[in-house]
Order: C-alpha cells, then sequence, then structure tokens
C-alpha cells in the first residue's frame, strides 16, 4: 500500500505530514483481524480512504460506492481528522503506469 498526501511515521506508529515534493510513501503494513467494536481501544484516528489506483474514481455500484473504492482505514493520528481530509490524504493499492 502507498500512502497519498502524508507519510507513516514508522516510529511512532501514526500519520505524519509528508516530506516536502514528496507525493507517495509506502503505507503501514497492516493485519486485518476482525473483532467485536467495543474491544477497539479508542485512540484518536482518520478513517483513511482505501482506492485500487491513484484516480480515486470509478463507476458507482448499486451499494452507491465507487468501483474503485476498497474500504475504510482507520490509522492513527496526533490530529484532528478534518487536518487529512483537506490535504486529500488516501491508501493507495497499485501506482499507474
Amino acid at each position: 500500500m502507498f500512502l497519498e498526501g502524508a507519510k507513516w511515521d514508522f516510529k511512532h506508529r501514526q500519520l505524519d505530514d509528508s516530506d516536502p515534493k514528496v507525493l507517495f510513501t509506502e503505507g503501514p503494513v497492516v493485519w486485518l483481524k476482525p473483532v467485536r467494536t467495543v474491544t477497539i481501544p479508542h485512540v484518536s484516528n482518520y478513517d483513511c480512504p482505501m482506492y485500487r489506483t491513484t484516480e480515486r474514481r470509478g463507476v458507482l455500484t448499486t451499494t452507491g460506492k465507487s468501483s474503485n473504492f476498497v474500504m475504510n482505514m482507520r490509522l492513527p493520528t496526533d490530529r484532528p481528522s478534518n487536518y487529512w481530509v483537506l490535504r486529500g490524504v488516501a491508501l493507495l493499492l497499485q501506482m499507474d503506469g
């Protein structure tokens, strides 16, 4: 996975501002493990959209979601969610090219 608009701080395990003039960075390794919602610890996070490609658009499906959209991923952060929304931060599964 790749992050667009931000970078992953591996030391603090959270989102961080990307370096100047760097558009894409390597994202964190993610382990998807189903758990009950009540057991998830409450930490400040950003519900980061995950897309298949950098286009961030696709044909709308019957569910009303884009065919390019995969899911939202909760990423820990020490900033408000709106901070990342305004920067257009997203996870990408593949780079174009």
